[in-house]
């Protein structure tokens, strides 16, 4: 029992619109009884009016045909107020789906807003220039090494490659502090044509 009086109670979740609603259709199924019950008595009276006429009781079956169309008017207006409500419930409920609908907008647009608080554009621009720089200084890096080595230096990375596979340690050189020099347009003709030949002569061996 100490559990059931020292539980908090779990706020009710029903709100106004829920409340209308369910008032309407309540409203709608009692109309809807009533115009069952008027549908089954007005068949009844017009069994009965057709029976009055058989026995000859013409005024009694004309005022009870009267009756009978005074009912039907009613059930004429029955019909339109069922209809009322029923496009009032659903009118209540679409709203209630737009609401959703604009406060996970709203939502939205206030994430976005701090991530842009977040990120500028200005930041967003910085970052792509630093990364297109970076590309560009690799690309020139990998043409220099492409064609700055001469045979000398080939035969050497060749040789440090064979000895790291062995398991040798090979004292590096130091890294050099000043900026590489670009390299001239007789420079990189001179390293094409020797990496030709050098693929000429592979080409030699291989026919051999």
């Amino acid at each position: 029992m100490g559990n059931v009086f020292g539980r908090k109670s779990r706020s009710s979740r029903v709100t106004e619109q829920d409340k209308a609603i369910l008032q309407l259709k309540q409203q709608r199924d009692k109309l809807k009884q009533y115009q069952k019950r008027i549908t089954l008595q007005l068949e009844k009276e017009r069994l009965l009016a057709k029976q009055l006429l058989k026995d000859g009781k013409k005024q009694k079956a004309l005022l009870l045909l009267k009756k009978k169309r005074y009912q039907d008017q009613l059930l004429e207006k029955t019909e339109g107020q069922i209809s009322n409500l029923e496009h009032m419930v659903q009118d209540i409920e679409f709203m209630q789906i737009e609401m959703k609908v604009v406060e996970g907008l709203k939502i939205g647009n206030e994430c976005l807003k701090s991530m842009h608080e977040i990120m500028s554009i200005e930041d967003v621009e910085k970052i792509l220039d630093e990364t297109q720089e970076s590309i560009e200084y690799q690309r020139q890096i990998d043409e220099m090494l492409a064609g700055a080595l001469t045979q000398e230096d080939e035969d050497a990375v060749l040789a440090e490659l064979e000895a790291i596979t062995q398991g040798e340690d090979v004292a590096l050189p130091e890294v050099p502090t000043e900026p590489i020099p670009e390299i001239s347009e007789a420079a990189k003709d001179e390293s094409e044509r020797k990496e030709e030949r050098k693929k000429m002569q592979q080409r030699d061996m291989l026919a051999a």
